[in-house]
């Protein structure tokens, strides 16, 4: 296992780090914060920069990397408050889809997302109401899935639900309409996506299908991870650079002990965050599949309980203005509160790990 990043990714990390700061700005970001509808700004960028299809297999149109290269992109975008939906399709979409789809999401021509949770079950999804039911050769789906990602945005939502057999599918479709679901983080979009008889197509998934959907929940719980690593990171430099500058009774703030040691805590969180998602994402890419999810599993519960935490003491750092819409920070704070329940709470995590342990 190799802890420095090749010059590849570091080249990769450069190109995206470019596009973003010279494409979408925050500026950009503030200008679409919390509104309806998808922003194809940022997604046809990363279309171009040819990142979308970085998990794909080059025999489908992709690169045939892996997680810990997409890593890279992720925390770029974190770093950026970035709303494109690159986590959605080309994360979690890509590690459900099939032969039929990964073409077209290798090229961005197709947003996907994932639709597997459902109201009432939090964040089990062994067992879902959604059903679907045999038409010829198709499917019809029936039932409503909760916290959609990007689901306003995807062109095709690759639903799990229950056959006439009781046995769990992945079926993809096209036919859906959606419900926007308010956040905190306005650069996060999430919806409700209602499900009437629609026309759909079942998918081959890549081995037994509750293993693949685990992995599935796994890659995605790591991305967002991985994208509160760059969100903390930037939080941290912003924190530090007004600290150096503030003055107070005739010195910069920084040169108080209290203040340096918020900054120290936000550190040591950056660096405990990064070390557990980056190891997660190379267990996912090579580890056994229990390894992998345990590593998963262990990245989330510690960012879910330590990010939030450091986005509040960033605004502590900042003090008043850290609370006002005119001042960046806020973006991050929001940012990182919604990485605690992206995809299950530090509670969640910490129990699912400790029954991992016991077992």
């Amino acid at each position: 296992m190799d802890f420095e990043f090749s010059s590849e990714q570091e080249m990769l990390r450069e190109s995206v780090r470019a596009f973003l700061a010279a494409k979408f700005p925050l500026s950009e970001v503030r200008r679409g914060y919390g509104q309806p509808g998808p922003d194809r700004a940022a997604w046809d960028g990363l279309v171009d920069l040819g990142v979308v299809g970085l998990l794909v297999a080059e025999e489908h149109g992709g690169a045939g990397m892996g997680l810990v290269d997409a890593a890279v992109v992720l925390e770029e975008l974190g770093r950026a408050v970035c709303p494109a939906p690159y986590a959605s399709s080309a994360i979690g979409a890509v590690a459900l889809a099939d032969h039929e789809l990964l073409a077209t999401l290798a090229t961005g021509s197709t947003i996907g997302t994932t639709a597997i949770y459902e109201s009432g079950a939090r964040y089990r999804f062994e067992c879902p109401s959604t059903r679907a039911t045999r038409a010829g050769d198709a499917w019809r789906l029936d039932g409503e899935k909760v916290h959609v990602a990007d689901a306003e945005s995807a062109t095709v939502v690759l639903v799990t639900a229950r056959d006439e057999d009781g046995a769990l599918g992945v079926f993809a479709t096209g036919d859906f309409t959606t419900e926007p679901t308010p956040t905190v983080d306005g650069s996060r979009r999430q919806g409700r996506v209602v499900l009437s008889g629609s026309d759909a197509r079942r998918v081959e998934t890549p081995g037994a299908v509750e293993v693949a959907v685990a992995r599935a929940v796994d890659c995605l719980g790591v991305a967002a991870t991985v994208d509160g690593v760059g969100a903390a990171q930037r939080a941290l430099e912003l924190a530090v650079d007004y600290a150096k500058e503030r003055e107070q009774f005739g010195k910069p703030i920084g040169a108080f002990q209290a203040v340096q040691h918020l900054c120290a805590d936000m550190l040591r969180t950056v660096e405990l965050g990064r070390a557990a998602a980056y190891y997660a994402c190379w267990a996912l890419d090579d580890a056994p599949a229990d390894e992998a999810h345990r590593a998963s599993t262990l990245a989330r519960a510690f960012a879910a309980d330590a990010f939030p935490q450091l986005g509040g003491t960033a605004i502590q750092v900042f003090g008043g203005i850290g609370f006002t819409w005119e001042h960046d920070i806020h973006l991050y704070y929001k940012r990182l509160l919604t990485t605690a329940y992206a995809l299950g709470t530090a509670s969640e995590h910490l129990e699912e790990l400790a029954t991992l342990v016991v077992d």
